[in-house]
Order: structure tokens, then sequence, then C-alpha cells
């Protein structure tokens, strides 16, 4: 199982927000603290707009503590091949990620949830933000969200409909009331590509709801990432 909890305190939300970081230590497989965004550095997806209210996630310098840092894991993505795997996946970067381990069943206190596909896995958050809280990761090592490109849109997809049946199958059917998505870099402090699944949405915390907050600099929802990829294949 696997946790992703920190907090936020934005004073400003304006071009440039002032960010304090609040990591949460846990055990072993803990998940939590995101480096903080260097100066000017732009923490957001590339092109979209500085946010409004009720605008979609924008770029910009990040407003908030993003994922997961468990030990011994890597900050660094890598650069993806064709298939989103990076260089030497099953190497010392797959031995230290702890995803990693977890797909390949080395975390005896992480269980693995029935998984439609053989290429991903699902796992309860140690520290869930909902009543049902799930990630679904790729078994072969890839990057972050950030990271992927117009080919990798059919694993994505997949990833939502295993985060879908096992709502389902643990008895939540209102498939309207769910959260899923992504944290955006520099807020994933494990490099390794993973699906948030949350439900029901409507009974988020007032800290998940911060956390998991959509059309904000450091969340993107499936929908979104899916819809980026495609703008970006169409304008290439």
């Amino acid at each position: 199982m696997y946790c992703c909890t920190f907090l936020y305190v934005p004073f400003l939300y304006g071009p440039s927000a002032c960010v304090f970081l609040l990591p949460r230590q846990t055990e072993a497989h803990s998940c939590l603290s995101a480096p903080r965004a260097r100066q000017g550095e732009a923490a957001g997806p590339a092109g979209r707009p500085r946010l409004g209210r009720g605008e979609a996630p924008g770029g910009g310098r990040a407003a908030m503590a993003g994922e997961e840092a468990a030990a011994g894991a890597g900050a660094g993505a890598g650069q993806l091949g064709a298939e989103g795997k990076e260089p030497g996946g099953g190497g010392a970067e797959g031995q230290q990620c702890v995803f990693c381990r977890i797909a390949r069943r080395e975390e005896p206190g992480t269980a693995l949830l029935p998984c439609q596909y053989e290429d991903l896995v699902c796992f309860r958050d140690i520290r869930p933000g909902a009543p049902h809280h799930y990630l679904v990761v790729p078994v072969e090592h890839m990057g972050n969200c950030k990271t992927l490109k117009s080919e990798h849109i059919p694993i994505v997809k997949r990833m939502m409909e295993v985060g879908k049946s096992v709502l389902q199958r643990n008895n939540f059917n209102d498939l309207n009331d769910i959260r899923m998505g992504f944290h955006w870099p520099p807020f994933c402090s494990i490099s390794h590509l993973h699906l948030h699944v949350l439900a029901p949405a409507s009974q988020l915390g007032f800290l998940s709801r911060l956390i998991y907050r959509i059309n904000s600099y450091w969340f993107i929802t499936a929908e979104q990432l899916i819809e980026r990829l495609q703008t970006e294949n169409a304008a290439s």
C-alpha cells in the first residue's frame, strides 16, 4: 500500500506565488514530499495559461507540494524510449524504485488487487484521501506524466479502466463521483508513472480537496492528460 500526504499554504495567487512545503515523514513506504520548484521555474503543463478560478490546469509556478517520496527512490524521470520505458529500466533505477518493487511483489506489506492487464498493477494508498483511494501503476518503469507522448495514450486509458474496475469490484458504482489523475512535476517525487483513483470525490476531506484539486497547477486529471497528449500530437 502507498500514500501521498502533504500540506501547502499559498499566500499569493499571482505571478509569483509564495509556497511553503511541510513534508510529512512516514514509514519505509512513505510517499511524500516533493521538491520545491526553483525560482522562476514553470511547474504546470507547458503551454497552458495561468489559472483563474474555473480555468483549466495551468502552467507557471506550482502552488503546492505534490506526491510521493519513497525511501531510496530517485527523483529523476530519465529519458523515455518509444514504449515509455526508461533505458535500463530493469537496472539500478528499477531496483531503487519502490513502485517497481511493488510491481515485482517484493514489498510484502503491499497487497496487489486484481487487475485485468498484465502490464499494470493496482494497490491501495496507505493514507487514503477518500473512502476509496487506489494507485494504478505500470509494471515496467515509466517516467512521470510529463514525460509521456501521444503513443502513451492507450496505457493511460487502460490505467483508467483498471481504476474504474477496482472501484466497481469494491461496490462503488457511481462513476460520475470519482477523481482520477496525476500530480504534475515537480510535485511527484517518485518518477514512476502512477494514477490516483479516488471515490467518492464528493467526500474528499479539506486537505484532499487541495491535494487532488482539479484545475490546479499541481494536479491534472487523466482526461486532461489525454487531451493534452492529443493536442501535442496534432501540433506536431
